[in-house]
C-alpha cells in the first residue's frame, strides 16, 4: 500500500465529490425554493420515501452530462432500490432542472436504465415529472426517444412489470409514459397527462380547456381510466406505489446467496493506496481482491499459466463468482488462451464473472504476432462475446485498445460496469498514442522531401497528449454513460454485492456451447 496512492485517490474522491454534488443540488436554490412552495418533493426525496426505510440506493449514471452543455445529472436520478422486499429500477425526473425536460444525455440515462431491468428482470419503476422534450435540443431526442416507449411495451412483454408515478406534468410523448406503463399513479391536483396542453390544442382545433378536464388526474381516474389508482397528494402517491409493488409477489429466478459468510479479513480502507499513481507501475489485483471477496479467499485457476492475468474462483456477499483481474497490464498470448478457458468453465457452471481492469491492451511486436497474439486475443474476445453469465466489470486502473474489449468493456454489455477514480481508457496512452501520430507525420514530410518542423511537432505532441488525458479519465466518460457510475474503491464490495444480488433476479445461465469459431 502507498501512502502517496491514497492520498492521491483522496484528492480525486474530493473532485467526485464535488460533482455528485452538483447533480444534487439539480437546478439550485432558486428553482429548488420555487419547486418547494408549490408544495412539492424533491426527486431524491420522493425515491427515498418509496425505499423500504435503511435499505441502500444504488444510484447509477450521477455524473450523466459531465463535460457537456447540460447540468451534470441530465435532470434525471436512476438507480436501484429495494421496494417492500422487491428490488426495482427506479427512475425520477427531477423537475427543479428545466422542468425535468429531457435533453440528449437524459434520454441516454433513461435508456440504460430500461436496459438494466431488461437485462436483470427488474420491475421499474417512473417517477414522473417532465415538460416534455428539451425542445433547442429536440433533434437529438426525438427520433431515438421513441426507444423509451419500445422499452416499456417490450419490458412489459416479457413479463417485468412497469410502474409510473405521475407527480406533475407528462405532456406529448411524456404521456405515453403512463399509457405504456402496466400501473399508473396519478396524484389530486398534480399529475397533468395529455398529448397537447390547452394552448396546442387551442391552435390545433380551436377548442378552449383549461389542464384539469383536459389531462387532470380526476379526469384520469374518473373518465379516461388512464389512472389505476388516485392519490391525495405525494406521500400518498407513494405509498400506493408501494403497495402495488407488493401485491406483484415478485420473486427471484436466480439461485439464492449462501445463508452465512465472513467479511473480508483485510481492510477495505486499504484499496485507496493499491493502485499506483503512475498507471505504468504494475500492481497486484490480488490485494483488491483479497478485500472485496468473502473471507478473503480467492482460489486460483492456472496461477502458473499467462500470470499477467489472475483468474479464480471467489464469493462476494454470498454470491459465487469467477473473477478476471488483469496482473501486469499486457494480455499476451497466454492469459488470452487461459481466460477464453476460464470463461467457459463458467458458463459451464453458470458463474457470474467479475472483470477487474488494469490492462494496456493485447502485447505487440513481431514476436508476438508470429506467435499468433491476434488469433489469440479474438479467442478471449469471441468468449467474452458470447457468454451468457452475467458480467460486471470494474475499471481499477488502465483499460485502453482492445484489452479493454477482451475485458468486458461497455460495448460487450456487462450488466453492470463501475470505475475507480483512478482508472483510465482510450484506443492506447496519451503519450503512445501522441508519439505514433508524430511517427505518422514525420514519415509524411520525408515522402514529400520536407524538413520537419520540431518544434510545431513538440507543440502537436503536448496538445494531442492533453487532450487524450482528459479524454480518458473516469468523469468524462462516466459523463457520457460508458459506465454505471465512478465509484469510491472502498464501496467495491457493497457495489458489486448490490450488483450481484440483482442480477439473480433473472436466471443465470451460461451459455452451452454456442461460441463462435475459435482460430486455433
Amino acid at each position: 500500500m502507498s501512502e502517496t496512492s491514497r492520498a492521491t485517490t483522496l484528492t480525486r474522491l474530493a473532485e467526485l465529490d464535488a460533482e455528485h454534488a452538483k447533480a444534487i443540488a439539480g437546478g439550485g436554490p432558486k428553482y429548488t425554493e420555487r419547486h418547494r412552495t408549490r408544495g412539492k418533493l424533491l426527486a431524491r426525496e420522493r425515491i427515498e420515501l418509496l425505499l423500504d426505510p435503511d435499505t441502500p440506493f444504488l444510484e447509477l449514471s450521477p455524473l450523466a452530462a459531465y463535460g457537456s452543455d447540460y447540468p451534470v445529472g441530465a435532470s434525471m436520478v436512476t438507480g436501484i432500490g429495494v421496494i417492500e422486499g422487491t428490488e426495482c429500477v427506479i427512475t425520477a425526473n427531477d423537475p427543479t432542472v428545466r422542468g425535468g425536460a429531457s435533453n440528449p444525455w437524459t434520454l441516454k440515462k433513461a435508456l440504460r436504465a430500461n436496459e438494466i431491468a431488461f437485462a436483470n428482470r427488474l420491475p421499474l419503476v417512473n417517477l414522473v415529472e417532465s415538460g416534455g422534450a428539451d425542445l433547442p435540443s429536440q433533434k437529438e431526442i426525438f427520433i431515438p426517444g421513441g426507444a423509451l416507449f419500445r422499452d416499456l411495451t417490450r419490458l412489459s412483454a416479457a413479463g417485468i412489470p412497469t410502474v409510473a408515478v405521475v407527480f406533475g406534468n407528462s405532456t406529448a410523448g411524456g404521456a405515453y409514459v403512463p399509457g405504456m406503463s402496466d400501473h399508473v399513479i396519478m396524484v389530486k391536483e398534480r399529475s397533468k397527462v395529455f398529448l397537447g396542453g390547452p394552448p396546442l390544442v387551442k391552435m390545433a382545433t380551436g377548442e378552449i380547456s383549461d389542464d384539469e378536464s383536459l389531462g387532470g388526474a380526476d379526469m384520469h381516474a374518473r373518465t379516461s381510466g388512464l389512472a389505476d389508482y388516485f392519490a391525495l397528494d405525494e406521500p400518498d402517491a407513494l405509498r400506493l406505489a408501494r403497495r402495488v409493488v407488493a401485491r406483484l409477489r415478485w420473486r427471484k429466478q436466480g439461485p439464492a446467496p449462501a445463508a452465512s459468510y465472513d467479511p473480508p479479513f483485510h481492510d477495505e480502507d486499504e484499496l485507496l493506496g493499491i493502485v499506483p499513481e503512475e498507471l505504468k507501475t504494475p500492481f497486484d489485483p490480488r490485494e483488491v481482491i483479497a478485500r472485496i471477496t468473502d473471507g478473503s479467499e480467492f482460489d486460483e485457476f492456472k496461477p502458473l499459466y499467462g500470470p499477467s492475468l489472475a483468474t479464480g474462483w471467489a464469493q462476494v456477499h454470498g454470491y459465487p463468482v469467477g473473477i478476471l483481474a488483469n496482473a501486469q497490464g499486457v494480455l499476451f498470448s497466454a492469459e488470452s488462451q487461459k481466460a477464453a478457458q476460464f470463461i467457459q468453465l463458467a458458463n459451464q457452471r453458470d458463474i457470474p464473472l467479475l472483470f477487474l481492469h488494469n490492462t494496456t491492451g493485447y502485447m505487440v511486436g513481431k514476436e508476438y504476432e508470429q506467435a499468433g497474439i491476434i488469433k489469440h486475443g479474438a479467442m478471449m474476445i469471441n468468449a467474452v462475446s458470447n457468454s451468457r453469465v452475467p458480467h460486471i466489470s470494474v475499471l481499477m486502473g488502465a483499460s485502453y485498445g482492445a484489452g479493454h474489449y477482451g475485458m468486458c468493456g461497455r460495448a460487450f454489455e456487462p450488466r453492470f460496469l463501475f470505475a475507480w477514480p483512478s482508472a483510465k481508457s482510450a484506443v492506447m496512452g496519451p503519450a503512445q498514442l501522441a508519439g505514433v501520430l508524430s511517427i505518422v507525420a514525420r514519415q509524411s514530410a520525408e515522402a514529400r522531401g520536407q524538413a520537419y518542423d520540431e518544434e510545431a511537432d513538440a507543440a502537436l505532441r503536448a496538445m494531442v497528449e492533453q487532450q487524450i488525458e482528459s479524454e480518458s479519465l473516469p468523469m468524462f466518460l462516466s459523463g457520457r454513460l460508458y459506465d454505471d457510475g465512478v465509484i469510491d474503491p472502498r464501496d467495491t464490495r457493497t457495489v458489486l454485492g448490490l450488483c450481484l444480488s440483482a442480477v439473480h433476479s433473472a436466471p443465470v445461465e451460461g451459455a452451452r456451447g454456442g461460441f463462435g469459431i475459435f482460430r486455433m
